[in-house]
This record gives C-alpha cells, sequence and structure tokens, in this order.
C-alpha cells in the first residue's frame, strides 16, 4: 500500500514542478528562448548553460536517476529564484529590451526553460571516444 501512495506523491510532485516550469515558460522562456533564436551570442550562452545545468543535475543531485525531470528542473530554478530574491516576470521585464546583455541568472533560467522542452535532456552525453 506504501508504493501506491508513493506513486501518488511523485505524481502530485511532477504536477506541480510541470505548472512551476509552464509559469516560468510564460514569464521569461518564450521571450528569451525566442530571443536567442535571433541572437547568435545568447542562443550560445543559453546552451553553455544548459549543459552545464545538466552536469549538476544529473552528476550532482543524489538519486536523480529516480526523480522525474519537470521536480529536478522545478526545483533548481525554484532554489536559484529563491536565492536571488526575484521571479520570472522580474527576470523578463529586465531583460525585456536587451536580451543580449542577459545576466547569469536570467541566461541559467533560459537554459532551465529550454530543457524542459527537451524529452531527452536526461540521456548522458556520450564522451568523444579518440580515432583508432
Amino acid at each position: 500500500m506504501a508504493g501506491l501512495f508513493d506513486h501518488l506523491a511523485g505524481h502530485r510532485a511532477e504536477h506541480h514542478a510541470q505548472r512551476f516550469i509552464a509559469r516560468l515558460m510564460d514569464q521569461v522562456g518564450a521571450a528569451g528562448l525566442a530571443a536567442a533564436a535571433s541572437v547568435p551570442a545568447l542562443l550560445a550562452a543559453v546552451d553553455q548553460h544548459a549543459a552545464g545545468v545538466r552536469d549538476i543535475l544529473l552528476l550532482g543531485v543524489e538519486g536523480s536517476a529516480a526523480a522525474a525531470g519537470a521536480v529536478l528542473l522545478a526545483g533548481y530554478a525554484k532554489g536559484l529564484l529563491d536565492e536571488a530574491g526575484t521571479d520570472g516576470g522580474r527576470l523578463r521585464a529586465a531583460a525585456e529590451e536587451c536580451w543580449h546583455r542577459a545576466d547569469w541568472l536570467t541566461v541559467r533560467v533560459l537554459a532551465i526553460c529550454a530543457l524542459s522542452r527537451d524529452d531527452d535532456w536526461r540521456r548522458p552525453v556520450m564522451p568523444l571516444q579518440p580515432a583508432a
């Protein structure tokens, strides 16, 4: 019986995480990622941050293999925003007309939003093999 309740608790956490990420996408992600599509330097920065977030969540979070991807991403984003004392709406307001000058936190949140769109973000990246 406990297994059933564990599953329900996990499903509820995933649902809340998905809602949090959807709200973040509405507040800052959609506009920022659209801007990144036309600003190569911003797109490169988002890609680099996404790789960093992926590494932190997959290699630096104990038990991450058992957690839903949305829960990991939302937890990380919420922690960053709470620590900074801000939210997605304030990030967007600060960067609205000058995405090319977005600060570290804004780019990190954009990276989280980008990862949330990618179902394969948790797949391990294989290191390049030396040519034989």
